[in-house]
């Protein structure tokens, strides 16, 4: 809708223009300060020159074109807005797909070391995640997805000793002496009994052995990691192994000594990351010949990049800020654009119940778990929270609050204006199939704003994909079922001498609020359960 008044425009302007979204529709559905920007150029007023303008329009199909105190106002004709309507109808679930860009993507997220359970604080990432995929995919982009799991380094070989010592403690009833710092909860207590029946009792005894135990629970964590996110949609492409990798660092830290940008100081490697500001040199091989966990980021990298993708894009937690520029000097070194990598950071979630802080559970140790969260509130309210505010902002919500049924819980009202339209076609005994070839040319101008707002749903979706905003969607949604519920109580529809018009109308709203719903992996209601 946007893309042909934008090239109407231009065909009659022959000039670039902004152009806007005035909040009031009933004032116009698009408006250019365009000339305010020619005043000095013409040197005439802004509204003599609008006036000028709004002229050239005079037989435009698309829309009216009006002045107002120096603004060029555009007011979509009906036939126009049938038109759209009908074709969205049409496109059903693709309707809002995009064929013209076949960027390709990269996208890794999660990333969540495999030693416990996802938490509250994976969630966010999870679900941003995974929307982002689902729209760019519907957008037109060529996405993958991938899950980097660090499984090398101490924390694996900790989760091992962590299996070990419980179950010699908790299954056998020894006095253990526990490190400082090791995984608890009841998941160790799980898999070390999965481990008691698969190897006996031997294997928490034998510190040989304590690689076998670690792989061991580090792969039925990984289970547990996969379930959750298959209780709330998400299925992720590939799962790259950190320790299968490193196969790769001899030829990966090759390449970085030949950009010339490494050097060793007593006995340690070091990236010159300061050069592409980072605030101090970082180390890639300490001196004892063990690479950092930066190494292991520039070996993943480096492998991404090899696969050719025209964008990368990296979810993170926003503790990891300061990450960023060392591993961007690191990419630009191998020889790659440093600038196809885009880094998105999650801030922090906070969850309440009945307005007090949210207990963790004991199966977490010492975090609220995603499933806990999910048996709470169930995959179509956490999916919904989880993306409904910007990822730039910290997240505080009660779960409380997200089980009402009426009007102040979002998902309920959105998933009520879908069931509603459904109910108003069940009691006019038609279908939206009956009605798609109703005239919409003559609505009046509340139905016809409806109708605007309802196709508004292709250019939502590019905006929230290229500004990484995901919650407009949310938040078109609210306002759309707002719109909706508030034109049916105002508006008789069955038995209406334009009911065919009407139930078209609501035809497509219903069809923006299914499609929105679904690439937030969320399934639109067709009847509200009481």
């Amino acid at each position: 809708m946007k893309n042909s008044v934008k090239a109407e425009i231009y065909s009659i302007l022959e000039r670039d223009f902004i152009l806007e979204k005035p909040k009031d529709k009933n004032l116009a559905h698009y408006a250019t300060p365009l000339a305010f920007s020619l005043a000095k150029e013409l040197k005439k007023s802004p509204m003599l020159i609008a006036e000028e303008i709004a002229n050239k329009f005079k037989n435009s199909k698309l829309f009216d074109a009006i002045s107002i105190n120096g603004y060029l106002n555009f007011k979509l004709k009906g036939e126009f807005l049938d038109d759209l309507a009908t074709k969205a109808l049409k496109l059903d679930n693709a309707f809002g797909t995009n064929i013209s860009n076949k960027e390709s993507i990269f996208i890794e997220y999660i990333s969540a070391n495999p030693t416990g359970p996802l938490h509250i604080g994976h969630v966010r990432g999870a679900v941003y995640g995974d929307t982002l995929a689902r729209i760019a995919r519907h957008i037109g982009k060529d996405v993958f997805t991938e899950y980097y799991i660090n499984d090398a380094g101490n924390q694996i070989d900790l989760l091992g000793v962590s299996i070990s010592l419980f179950a010699r403690e908790a299954l056998f009833g020894e006095n253990v002496q526990y490190p400082e710092k090791y995984y608890r909860g009841e998941y160790i207590e799980d898999i070390a009994r999965l481990a008691l029946d698969k190897f006996g009792k031997e294997i928490f005894y034998d510190e040989s052995r304590n690689l076998e135990l670690a792989e061991f629970g580090k792969d039925e964590v990984l289970k547990v990691i996969k379930k959750d996110l298959s209780d709330v949609g998400i299925f992720i492409e590939s799962w790259a192994s950190e320790k299968a990798l490193y196969d790769g660092l001899e030829l990966t830290i090759k390449k970085l000594e030949n950009s010339g940008e490494m050097y060793e100081k007593d006995g340690t490697i070091y990236i010159a990351s300061t050069k592409l500001g980072d605030d101090n040199d970082r180390v890639v091989v300490r001196n004892d010949g063990r690479p950092t966990y930066l190494a292991g980021d520039i070996v993943y990298h480096n492998a991404k990049f090899e696969k050719n993708f025209d964008h990368y894009i990296n979810i993170w937690g926003a503790d990891h800020h300061g990450y960023i520029a060392r591993l961007k000097a690191a990419i630009h070194f191998l020889g790659y654009d440093e600038n196809r990598l885009e880094v998105i950071l999650m801030q922090m979630v906070s969850l309440l119940k009945e307005g007090k802080p949210f207990k963790m559970s004991k199966r977490a140790g010492t975090s609220v778990l995603m499933s806990d969260i999910l048996s709470e509130i169930g995959s179509d309210a956490l999916r919904f929270i989880f993306i409904s505010k910007a990822n730039t902002s910290s997240l505080e919500f009660d779960i409380d609050e997200l089980k009402k049924q009426d009007s102040s819980n979002p998902i309920f009202y959105i998933n009520y204006a879908h069931a509603r339209i459904n109910q108003i076609f069940a009691k006019a005994k038609k279908s939206p199939s009956d009605v798609i070839n109703a005239d919409l040319s003559s609505l009046d101008e509340n139905a016809k704003n409806l109708l605007f707002e309802a196709l508004l749903l292709p250019e939502v979706l590019e905006d929230a994909f290229s500004s990484r905003s995901l919650h407009k969607l949310p938040d078109y949604l609210k306002t759309l079922s707002a719109s909706f519920h508030k034109f049916y109580n105002e508006n008789r529809v069955v038995g209406a001498s334009n009911e065919n018009e009407y139930l078209k109308l609501f035809s497509v709203v219903a069809l923006s609020i299914k499609v929105a719903l679904n690439l937030m992996g969320i399934k639109a209601k067709e009847k509200m359960e009481h």
